[in-house]
């Protein structure tokens, strides 16, 4: 069982929890270019809220933003290296005149 911790402040939110979390839904859903924006957003704020030494209670939301803009944005390099390799495929194929 544990017991509230009644000394020091209580402890708050960051306030880019929200919107890292929802740039990374976004990411997933709707608009992979979002990605790199919640990925790098995720990491300074978790770098904030390890440094800080205060407790915030939206780490999990932080984090959970945080990877899903790294899936979207590896999501989104797999889909760019396979657009490039599907064009370098149509010039080699319109060059040969098939």
């Amino acid at each position: 069982m544990t017991y509230p911790n009644y000394y020091g402040p209580p402890p708050q939110s960051h306030p880019n929890g929200t919107t890292i979390l929802v740039l990374g839904i976004l990411s997933l859903v709707i608009c992979s270019f979002l990605g790199p924006f919640a990925w790098v957003m995720g990491t300074k704020a978790l770098r904030q809220i390890d440094s800080s030494g205060y407790v915030f209670d939206n780490r999990g939301q932080v984090q959970a933003g945080r990877i899903c803009g790294i899936i979207a944005t590896v999501l989104l390099g797999l889909g760019l290296v396979f657009a490039v390799f599907a064009f370098v495929v149509a010039i080699v194929a319109g060059a040969a005149g098939y």
